[in-house]
């Protein structure tokens, strides 16, 4: 049995690693156009609930990695200056490179084959293979092979965000607006190592061209953003990596196998940053592929059935309430006029699956304030 994976991040990585464990026969094989030690982007963040899966189904994962990440036990608003903090809501996060360089000695040590810096023009380079897994991210090689297959359906939200890094050492997950006279900002913020922090900042298509953004050169753009989120910065500057601007494709795909091929991670959907569960959802892909092949062993088809049949429901039900969150910030410059408080409760009942109940359970210190403001007619 011959797998061929084309892509060499967290999804191919991880699936790789778990099925050649589990087959130690089979060839497994992955296809990296980048370098090793290539990245983009900065660091990564799971929730307590994201971690959980992994705690569960690859326990020996979750313990080396849980010693590598940073976390913290709640998550914060940031509106007016004034902060807003979110208990119940812990996370924890690491360098996107650190990531995938611990996947990288485990499937090494494994016996995985991993060729970077090959560019694959065609499926045809791949050579004959049983199973061709897509894990090649937005831009996928293996889902425009076989587009009418796949039937992928992609649309663009219209907010611009800009991915940074900033030596800022920040407490905890943080969503700190700002506004001035171009319009309204926010930056999603969080420390994935002992020196740096991802720094995102987000705004709206007509604050953006008001602000000259869509004009602007890298270090131009940088500095106005410094200058924005100046009180949060504490001085640092922001890192770039191919920090363009950019907006966020919502990506689907009405069938997740095409012949002996199959999509994963952002091959397959997208997930809204604003969940942080990209790389959860790769992972759970990874990991429910390769138990599929260990129902299903070399029977390809059933075993790609079998992934798709488990697997599809989880995963619309989480993108339902990740598009809920990428289009309430769409319209954030109109709640900048709510206090703090509203802003923060606002946003954790945005995608329409959080109940007070549920969040006094959960958060029981912050809808306790809630409560309190409520009664006094704060605004």
């Amino acid at each position: 049995m011959r797998i061929a994976v084309v892509g060499a991040g967290p999804a191919g990585l991880l699936f790789s690693l778990l099925v050649k464990r589990r087959f130690p026969a089979w060839r497994v094989e992955v296809l990296e156009q980048n370098a090793p030690d290539a990245t983009f982007g900065f660091g990564v963040v799971f929730s307590q609930g994201a971690l959980g899966f992994l705690e569960r189904d690859a326990p020996d994962l979750h313990r080396q990695l849980a010693g590598r990440m940073e976390s913290w036990p709640m998550q914060r608003i940031v509106h007016r200056d004034e902060r807003v903090d979110i208990d119940g809501n812990g996370f924890s996060a690491i360098a996107r490179l650190a990531l995938n360089q611990f996947l990288q000695a485990l499937c090494a040590d494994a016996g995985v084959e991993v060729t970077y810096a090959r560019t694959v023009g065609a499926l045809e380079e791949i050579g004959p293979a049983d199973l061709v897994v897509g894990a090649d991210g937005l831009n996928s090689l293996v889902r425009r092979s076989y587009e009418p297959q796949f039937a992928p359906q992609l649309r663009w939200l219209t907010n611009k965000f800009a991915w940074y890094g900033t030596a800022q050492r920040f407490d905890c997950l943080t969503l700190t607006f700002r506004a001035n006279a171009d319009g309204a900002f926010v930056a999603h913020h969080y420390r994935y190592s002992p020196q740096m922090s991802t720094f995102i900042v987000e705004c709206d298509a007509l604050t953006w061209r008001r602000a000259g953004l869509d004009r602007m050169t890298d270090a131009e753009s940088r500095g106005y953003c410094e200058r924005v989120f100046a009180p949060d910065l504490g001085g640092h500057a922001l890192v770039s990596n191919k920090s363009i601007w950019r907006q966020f494709p919502l990506l689907s795909n009405r069938n997740w196998s095409a012949g002996n091929a199959v999509l994963i991670g952002d091959a397959l959907r997208t997930v809204h940053f604003s969940i942080g569960s990209g790389t959860r959802l790769a992972f759970e892909d990874a990991i429910a592929l390769d138990r599929a092949f260990g129902e299903a062993g070399e029977d390809v088809p059933a075993a790609l059935a079998a992934f798709e049949r488990e697997r599809r429901p989880v995963v619309e039900k989480l993108l339902a309430a990740a598009n809920a969150s990428s289009f309430w910030y769409e319209d954030f410059p109109a709640r900048m006029a709510l206090a703090p408080w509203q802003l923060a409760y606002d946003y954790m009942t945005r995608s329409g699956r959080m109940s007070d109940e549920r969040l006094r359970e959960t958060a029981p210190g912050f809808m306790a304030l809630v409560k309190a403001a409520r009664g006094s007619g704060s605004a």
